[in-house]
C-alpha cells in the first residue's frame, strides 16, 4: 500500500485525534490566568515624602497601591513620567484582567503588561495588536508633597 492510500485510509477521524492535542497546546485560550476586577471608585492619596513613594522621586519611577485595602491586591500604578508628571493607570490589564500592567521607560514612557505584551500610552491607548481595549488612567492632582488619584 502507498503512503497516500494509508493515509487515506486512516480517515479524517484519525487525522483529528492525531492534531488536536498540539493545536490545543498551542492556544492562549487554554491559560488559567488569575484575573481581576478592574478598580473603581478610585479616590486616595500618596504622600511623596514617605518611603513607600521614593520611586517617584525619579522620573520613570512607579509604585504600585492598593486603592482599597480591602481588594488584597495591588491595583494601581504610579509613575512619575518621562517629563516629571505624575500619571496613574489601572494595573488590570483590559486584554485579559491580569494584574501585571507596569510602567516602563520605552518608547518615551509606557504602560506594559508583561502577561501577553500589551502596551499602552500613557492615556490607555492601546500600542499594539495584543488588545483593542483602552487601559483605564486615572486623573492625579499635586498639592504641595500630596498627590490625590481619582476618578
Amino acid at each position: 500500500m502507498e503512503r497516500k492510500d494509508f493515509l487515506r485510509s486512516l480517515g479524517a477521524g484519525a487525522a483529528l485525534a492525531l492534531t488536536f492535542p498540539c493545536l490545543n497546546g498551542c492556544s492562549t485560550d487554554s491559560e488559567d490566568l488569575e484575573q481581576f476586577p478592574e478598580p473603581d471608585g478610585v479616590d486616595f492619596t500618596v504622600d511623596l515624602t514617605s518611603t513607600d513613594a521614593a520611586p517617584l522621586a525619579n522620573n520613570g519611577g512607579f509604585i504600585l497601591v492598593k486603592s482599597s485595602p480591602s481588594l488584597g491586591y495591588t491595583d494601581i500604578v504610579v509613575a512619575r513620567n518621562l517629563e516629571g508628571n505624575l500619571i496613574a493607570a489601572s494595573q488590570i490589564c483590559s486584554h485579559q484582567q491580569t494584574e501585571e500592567v507596569r510602567f516602563i521607560s520605552e518608547d518615551g514612557g509606557i504602560f506594559r503588561c508583561s502577561t501577553h505584551g500589551s502596551r499602552f500610552d500613557q492615556d490607555g491607548t492601546p500600542l499594539n495588536s495584543v488588545t483593542s481595549n483602552p487601559l483605564k488612567v486615572f486623573n492625579t492632582e499635586l498639592n504641595g508633597t500630596t498627590l490625590r488619584v481619582f476618578e
